[in-house]
């Protein structure tokens, strides 16, 4: 009840909000202006140790409802002049970094392909990522992420092929009512299967990501999902509650002010659910919504530090500037190859990479003074004090001499404080992006 109190009193009420949240805007960033998405010219990344890669592939047979990430229907010509385009934006990156790199090349760590329906075309997808490979080079781990029904063995061998090595199966649920209730494409039996095979393939990781706090899901139906799904042999739970973007097809379907964020109380018993079972089994929480084996590679989106992104709405972050293409897929064609198809930039200071550092460590729920140290030759105690120490009196954080370590039980709350900026950010960012194909401004 304190709890749900709380809750309401700092998120709920307006007035409360609105003296918080610059607050800790100032704490964490240094600034209380606003920040900034314009039309740019961008600049390629010098320097860069390391470096990931990101593609989008936004095309999809069926459009879930509740997907807030940018898709659009399945359509063979537009495919088809998106992997012409696509390997042009590629193409165009590599000629202009080699100017800059030279033999100075940065490592690549990953490349995470997400969508969409990356798989949609096996084949296509697999002449994009050779493409990539020979213009910057082996990363070290494929990412891909996975529709149930859209990974059939034809699918899969052509992954292994290409060098994938982490999978991540969009499951959601194992509720045949639940996944018919949120749209999904596909049932349960379609998921159990797919996920067999996946685990059977001997990928070097396989990721399923499951939904909670659907409407009317019971505490027993959760529980039943989350035990099938560690039955099956994955490696690592993805879980989050469903959350409603209003530029999603639930959110204009039903109207922003009618999605309702689950209660509060009902999330974190889910959570704790969710974390009993997967500890059960051995896995061990590797961020606020995450679990995996100890003896496996975690599978993650774009939390490298420094990444370029490919295709419709793919972002870039290269430490002096973060910037995101066009979202209109005939857009992004026309925009290739005379130019890179970047619709909004956003330079970046040195204390805002630093920003962007810190959240995804906290998402992560190890803030290492080591790394933060080899990355920004500053130390984190001198630059974020303050709040790590507010975070520790708090009870959110443990300290020790490798550097602070979220806590368990305070892991809703942390993402909690995220959420309320960076879903922010992304509704506007994103909901502008789909109005417009070439926006003039984005303020977040």
């Amino acid at each position: 009840m304190i709890k749900d109190a709380l809750e309401t009193l700092l998120f709920d009420f307006p007035l409360a909000r609105r003296l918080w949240k610059p607050l800790i805007k100032r704490l964490v960033s240094g600034s209380w202006q606003p920040i900034m998405l314009m039309p740019n010219e961008v600049h390629m990344p010098r320097e860069l140790k390391k470096l990931g890669l990101y593609l989008h592939v936004p095309f999809c047979k069926n459009l879930c409802p509740f997907c807030p990430y940018h898709r659009i229907k399945y359509e063979e010509g537009l495919f088809s002049r998106f992997e012409r385009a696509t390997m042009q934006e590629i193409s165009l990156y590599g000629a202009r970094l080699q100017e800059v790199w030279g033999a100075n090349r940065p490592d690549i760590v990953s490349l995470y392909i997400g969508g969409g329906t990356p798989t949609i075309v096996p084949e296509v997808l697999a002449r994009i990522v050779t493409h990539i490979q020979a213009v910057f080079g082996k990363p070290h781990d494929i990412c891909v992420e996975l529709h149930p029904a859209a990974m059939d063995d034809h699918c899969l061998n052509t992954l292994k092929g290409m060098g994938v090595t982490m999978l991540s199966v969009g499951v959601q649920s194992l509720n045949d009512r639940l996944l018919q209730l949120i749209g999904r494409s596909h049932d349960a039996a379609t998921a159990i299967d797919a996920i067999q095979r996946a685990v059977s393939k001997n990928f070097a990781a396989v990721n399923s990501d499951v939904m909670f706090a659907l409407p009317t899901q019971t505490l027993t139906e959760l529980d039943q999902d989350i035990q099938k799904l560690l039955a099956l042999g994955v490696d690592q739970l993805s879980t989050y509650p469903i959350f409603g973007f209003p530029y999603t097809d639930l959110g204009q379907e039903q109207h922003l002010k009618k999605i309702k964020r689950p209660r509060g109380q009902l999330i974190r018993q889910m959570l704790a659910l969710i974390r009993q079972r997967s500890q059960e089994q051995g896995f061990r929480q590797c961020a606020v919504w995450s679990f995996l084996r100890p003896d496996k590679k975690k599978f993650s989106s774009i939390t490298r530090h420094h990444y370029l992104g490919f295709g419709p709405s793919a972002a870039t972050m290269t430490g002096k500037e973060f910037y995101v293409n066009t979202f209109a897929v005939e857009e992004y064609v026309a925009a290739l190859p005379e130019r890179l198809p970047v619709s909004l930039v956003m330079q970046v200071n040195k204390r805002l990479e630093m920003t962007y550092w810190l959240y995804w460590r906290v998402y992560e729920m190890e803030i290492p003074r080591a790394d933060f140290y080899q990355l920004f030759g500053e130390d984190l105690d001198t630059v974020f004090g303050r709040l790590l120490s507010g975070m520790k009196m708090l009870g959110l954080v443990d300290e020790d001499a490798t550097g602070y370590h979220i806590k368990e039980k305070a892991a809703y709350w942390v993402h909690r404080l995220q959420n309320e900026y960076s879903l922010n950010y992304l509704n506007r960012l994103w909901g502008k992006c789909k109005e417009e194909a070439w926006p003039r401004q984005v303020r977040l």
